[in-house]
Protein backbone atom coordinates (compact mmCIF):
# COMPACT_ATOMS: atom_id res chain seq x y z
CA UNK A 1 0.00 0.00 0.00
CA UNK A 2 2.91 2.29 0.74
CA UNK A 3 4.47 2.12 -2.79
CA UNK A 4 1.10 3.34 -4.19
CA UNK A 5 0.96 6.40 -2.48
CA UNK A 6 4.46 7.40 -3.87
CA UNK A 7 3.34 6.38 -7.32
CA UNK A 8 0.41 8.24 -6.83
CA UNK A 9 2.25 11.07 -5.77
CA UNK A 10 4.86 11.28 -8.60
CA UNK A 11 2.23 11.20 -11.52
CA UNK A 12 0.44 14.49 -9.92
CA UNK A 13 3.85 16.02 -9.67
CA UNK A 14 4.83 15.30 -13.39
CA UNK A 15 0.76 16.31 -14.52
CA UNK A 16 1.35 19.71 -13.16
CA UNK A 17 4.78 20.60 -14.90
CA UNK A 18 3.11 19.61 -17.60
CA UNK A 19 0.17 21.99 -17.94
CA UNK A 20 1.39 25.41 -17.58
CA UNK A 21 1.45 25.96 -21.40
CA UNK A 22 -2.28 24.92 -21.75
CA UNK A 23 -3.57 27.39 -19.53
CA UNK A 24 -1.90 30.44 -21.14
CA UNK A 25 -2.99 29.28 -24.57
CA UNK A 26 -6.37 28.82 -23.34
CA UNK A 27 -6.39 32.86 -21.90
CA UNK A 28 -6.14 34.27 -25.16
CA UNK A 29 -8.62 33.27 -27.06
CA UNK A 30 -11.05 33.84 -24.45
CA UNK A 31 -10.28 37.35 -24.11
CA UNK A 32 -10.36 38.12 -27.20
CA UNK A 33 -13.52 37.11 -28.73
CA UNK A 34 -15.77 38.63 -26.10
CA UNK A 35 -13.56 42.26 -26.87
CA UNK A 36 -14.08 42.10 -30.72
CA UNK A 37 -17.89 42.06 -30.79
CA UNK A 38 -18.63 44.46 -28.36
CA UNK A 39 -17.12 47.14 -30.17
CA UNK A 40 -17.13 46.38 -33.28
CA UNK A 41 -21.16 45.07 -34.23
CA UNK A 42 -23.14 47.28 -32.21
CA UNK A 43 -21.29 50.59 -32.26
CA UNK A 44 -21.12 50.56 -36.05
CA UNK A 45 -24.95 50.41 -36.91
CA UNK A 46 -25.46 52.91 -33.83
CA UNK A 47 -23.03 55.37 -35.22
CA UNK A 48 -23.63 54.78 -39.20
CA UNK A 49 -27.27 54.74 -39.43
CA UNK A 50 -29.08 56.98 -37.44
CA UNK A 51 -26.10 59.90 -37.85
CA UNK A 52 -25.86 59.99 -41.87
CA UNK A 53 -29.73 60.69 -42.71
CA UNK A 54 -30.10 62.93 -39.82
CA UNK A 55 -27.14 65.46 -40.67
CA UNK A 56 -28.06 65.14 -44.24
CA UNK A 57 -31.60 65.15 -45.55
CA UNK A 58 -32.62 68.32 -43.06
CA UNK A 59 -29.50 70.72 -43.13
CA UNK A 60 -28.99 71.30 -46.75
CA UNK A 61 -32.70 72.82 -47.50
CA UNK A 62 -32.33 74.56 -44.66
CA UNK A 63 -28.87 75.95 -45.00
CA UNK A 64 -29.63 76.89 -48.94
CA UNK A 65 -33.63 78.22 -48.92
CA UNK A 66 -33.12 80.50 -46.60
CA UNK A 67 -29.67 81.94 -46.98
CA UNK A 68 -30.66 83.01 -51.11
CA UNK A 69 -34.22 84.46 -50.02
CA UNK A 70 -32.59 86.85 -47.34
CA UNK A 71 -29.54 87.71 -49.41
CA UNK A 72 -31.78 89.41 -52.41
CA UNK A 73 -34.04 91.73 -49.93
CA UNK A 74 -31.78 93.79 -48.22
CA UNK A 75 -29.97 94.20 -52.03
CA UNK A 76 -32.28 94.34 -54.41
CA UNK A 77 -31.18 93.68 -57.98
CA UNK A 78 -31.22 97.25 -60.07
CA UNK A 79 -33.43 95.97 -62.91
CA UNK A 80 -36.34 95.34 -60.68
CA UNK A 81 -36.57 99.18 -59.57
CA UNK A 82 -36.91 101.46 -62.34
CA UNK A 83 -34.54 103.45 -63.60
CA UNK A 84 -34.57 107.45 -63.45
CA UNK A 85 -32.70 107.87 -66.61
CA UNK A 86 -35.05 106.34 -68.49
CA UNK A 87 -38.11 108.24 -67.64
CA UNK A 88 -40.56 109.45 -70.21
CA UNK A 89 -39.72 112.79 -71.02
CA UNK A 90 -43.05 114.04 -72.28
CA UNK A 91 -44.18 113.76 -67.96
CA UNK A 92 -42.15 117.07 -67.82
CA UNK A 93 -43.96 118.79 -70.69
CA UNK A 94 -46.29 121.74 -69.95
CA UNK A 95 -50.01 120.81 -69.38
CA UNK A 96 -52.24 121.55 -72.03
CA UNK A 97 -55.80 123.32 -72.14
CA UNK A 98 -57.15 119.79 -71.96
CA UNK A 99 -55.42 118.34 -69.25
CA UNK A 100 -55.82 121.62 -67.86
CA UNK A 101 -59.80 121.18 -67.93
CA UNK A 102 -59.35 117.52 -67.14
CA UNK A 103 -57.66 118.20 -63.82
CA UNK A 104 -59.85 121.48 -62.74
CA UNK A 105 -62.96 118.85 -63.62
CA UNK A 106 -61.17 116.02 -61.39
CA UNK A 107 -60.46 118.79 -58.43
CA UNK A 108 -63.94 120.39 -58.21
CA UNK A 109 -65.77 116.70 -58.67
CA UNK A 110 -64.33 115.63 -55.42
CA UNK A 111 -66.84 115.25 -52.25
CA UNK A 112 -64.35 117.28 -49.85
CA UNK A 113 -64.52 120.46 -52.49
CA UNK A 114 -68.63 120.26 -52.70
CA UNK A 115 -69.03 123.72 -51.15
CA UNK A 116 -66.01 125.32 -53.18
CA UNK A 117 -67.59 124.07 -56.29
CA UNK A 118 -71.05 125.12 -55.86
CA UNK A 119 -70.29 128.24 -54.68
CA UNK A 120 -67.96 129.25 -57.45
CA UNK A 121 -65.86 131.62 -55.80
CA UNK A 122 -62.19 130.31 -56.45
CA UNK A 123 -59.42 131.19 -58.40
CA UNK A 124 -56.88 128.91 -59.52
CA UNK A 125 -53.43 130.11 -58.92
CA UNK A 126 -51.19 127.84 -60.52
CA UNK A 127 -51.91 124.40 -62.81
CA UNK A 128 -48.62 122.27 -63.83
CA UNK A 129 -47.32 119.21 -64.30
CA UNK A 130 -45.68 117.17 -61.66
CA UNK A 131 -43.31 114.20 -62.07
CA UNK A 132 -42.89 111.95 -58.88
CA UNK A 133 -39.51 109.91 -58.86
CA UNK A 134 -39.73 105.63 -58.54
CA UNK A 135 -40.13 103.62 -56.51
CA UNK A 136 -43.05 105.38 -55.67
CA UNK A 137 -46.74 103.60 -56.91
CA UNK A 138 -47.16 106.93 -58.96
CA UNK A 139 -43.95 106.93 -61.18
CA UNK A 140 -44.52 107.20 -64.56
CA UNK A 141 -48.05 108.31 -64.60
CA UNK A 142 -49.10 111.83 -65.74
CA UNK A 143 -49.52 114.31 -62.90
CA UNK A 144 -51.03 117.93 -62.48
CA UNK A 145 -49.94 119.55 -59.30
CA UNK A 146 -53.22 122.32 -59.02
CA UNK A 147 -53.08 125.21 -56.54
CA UNK A 148 -56.75 127.03 -55.77
CA UNK A 149 -57.50 129.72 -53.47
CA UNK A 150 -60.97 129.12 -52.22
CA UNK A 151 -62.15 133.38 -51.28
CA UNK A 152 -66.24 132.08 -50.24
CA UNK A 153 -63.92 129.81 -47.39
CA UNK A 154 -60.70 132.14 -47.18
CA UNK A 155 -58.41 128.95 -47.58
CA UNK A 156 -55.86 127.68 -49.92
CA UNK A 157 -56.31 124.17 -51.67
CA UNK A 158 -53.11 122.22 -53.09
CA UNK A 159 -53.49 118.73 -55.20
CA UNK A 160 -52.25 116.66 -56.99
CA UNK A 161 -54.30 114.97 -59.90
CA UNK A 162 -53.43 112.17 -61.65
CA UNK A 163 -54.80 112.20 -65.28
CA UNK A 164 -54.12 108.74 -66.16
CA UNK A 165 -56.34 107.33 -63.21
CA UNK A 166 -58.88 110.71 -63.53
CA UNK A 167 -58.46 110.84 -59.71
CA UNK A 168 -57.53 113.24 -56.45
CA UNK A 169 -54.21 111.19 -55.37
CA UNK A 170 -53.15 114.04 -53.03
CA UNK A 171 -54.88 116.84 -50.90
CA UNK A 172 -54.34 119.35 -48.77
CA UNK A 173 -56.21 122.08 -47.60
CA UNK A 174 -55.46 125.20 -45.09
CA UNK A 175 -55.46 128.88 -44.26
CA UNK A 176 -51.94 129.54 -45.87
CA UNK A 177 -51.80 131.66 -48.45
CA UNK A 178 -50.40 130.95 -52.13
CA UNK A 179 -48.45 133.56 -54.29
CA UNK A 180 -50.86 135.47 -56.37
CA UNK A 181 -51.30 134.60 -59.26
CA UNK A 182 -50.80 136.24 -63.21
CA UNK A 183 -54.92 137.14 -62.93
CA UNK A 184 -54.93 138.06 -59.57
CA UNK A 185 -52.25 140.80 -60.55
CA UNK A 186 -53.76 141.98 -62.93
CA UNK A 187 -56.69 142.31 -61.43
CA UNK A 188 -55.05 144.15 -58.28
CA UNK A 189 -54.11 146.97 -61.16
CA UNK A 190 -57.26 147.45 -62.09
CA UNK A 191 -58.81 148.07 -59.31
CA UNK A 192 -56.23 150.04 -57.93
CA UNK A 193 -56.87 152.52 -60.80
CA UNK A 194 -60.55 153.02 -60.93
CA UNK A 195 -60.11 154.87 -57.10
CA UNK A 196 -60.02 157.80 -57.13
CA UNK A 197 -57.78 158.20 -54.41
CA UNK A 198 -55.07 156.30 -56.03
CA UNK A 199 -55.87 159.16 -59.27
CA UNK A 200 -55.60 161.77 -57.07
CA UNK A 201 -52.16 161.38 -56.11
CA UNK A 202 -50.46 159.61 -59.17
CA UNK A 203 -48.06 162.14 -60.93
CA UNK A 204 -47.78 162.87 -64.63
CA UNK A 205 -46.00 159.15 -65.73
CA UNK A 206 -46.63 156.87 -62.62
CA UNK A 207 -47.63 153.73 -63.80
CA UNK A 208 -47.77 150.17 -61.44
CA UNK A 209 -43.75 149.01 -61.30
CA UNK A 210 -44.87 145.75 -59.54
CA UNK A 211 -47.60 144.08 -57.37
CA UNK A 212 -46.69 141.55 -54.38
CA UNK A 213 -48.96 139.59 -52.27
CA UNK A 214 -49.27 141.52 -48.86
CA UNK A 215 -49.91 140.34 -45.52
CA UNK A 216 -50.31 143.43 -42.87
CA UNK A 217 -47.83 144.76 -40.59
CA UNK A 218 -49.91 143.54 -37.74
CA UNK A 219 -52.81 141.18 -36.53
CA UNK A 220 -55.05 144.56 -36.94
CA UNK A 221 -54.72 145.27 -40.53
CA UNK A 222 -57.27 144.03 -43.22
CA UNK A 223 -54.60 142.52 -45.01
CA UNK A 224 -53.46 139.98 -42.14
CA UNK A 225 -56.77 137.99 -42.62
CA UNK A 226 -57.93 138.66 -45.84
CA UNK A 227 -56.10 137.90 -49.72
CA UNK A 228 -54.40 141.10 -50.34
CA UNK A 229 -52.27 142.68 -52.84
CA UNK A 230 -49.51 145.81 -52.66
CA UNK A 231 -49.24 148.00 -56.10
CA UNK A 232 -46.34 150.30 -56.22
CA UNK A 233 -47.11 152.54 -58.79
CA UNK A 234 -44.46 154.66 -59.80
CA UNK A 235 -42.10 155.88 -63.20
CA UNK A 236 -41.17 153.09 -65.13
CA UNK A 237 -36.72 154.79 -64.44
CA UNK A 238 -37.29 156.03 -61.27
CA UNK A 239 -38.16 154.65 -57.49
CA UNK A 240 -41.93 154.15 -56.19
CA UNK A 241 -43.94 157.06 -55.54
CA UNK A 242 -47.38 155.22 -54.65
CA UNK A 243 -48.63 151.87 -53.07
CA UNK A 244 -52.27 150.81 -52.91
CA UNK A 245 -53.48 147.82 -51.08
CA UNK A 246 -56.21 145.76 -52.87
CA UNK A 247 -58.67 143.46 -51.43
CA UNK A 248 -58.87 140.83 -53.41
CA UNK A 249 -62.07 139.65 -51.72
CA UNK A 250 -64.05 142.39 -51.69
CA UNK A 251 -62.21 144.14 -54.79
CA UNK A 252 -61.44 147.37 -53.42
CA UNK A 253 -59.11 149.77 -52.20
CA UNK A 254 -58.24 149.54 -48.56
CA UNK A 255 -55.21 151.62 -48.23
CA UNK A 256 -52.85 154.10 -50.36
CA UNK A 257 -49.84 155.22 -48.53
CA UNK A 258 -46.92 157.69 -50.14
CA UNK A 259 -43.78 155.44 -50.93
CA UNK A 260 -41.46 156.84 -48.29
CA UNK A 261 -43.74 156.04 -45.58
CA UNK A 262 -44.36 152.40 -46.67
Amino acid sequence: MAPQKKVVKTAKASNTMGKPAAPATRRSPAKAPPRAPANSTPRAPANSTPRAPANSTPRAPANSTPRASTGRIPAPSPVRDPDVGHADPALFDPLTAGEVADALRTLTEDRRLTAMAKVGRYRVICAEPLVVKPPHWMAGHRLARVVVYDYAADRAVDACVDLDAGVVAHLTIGQQQPMLSSDEEAMAISIALTDRRVLGQLAVGDVAQSTAHYWGRNASDIAASRRSAAVMFGRQDGHASLVAVVDLLDSQVTQVVPAGSW
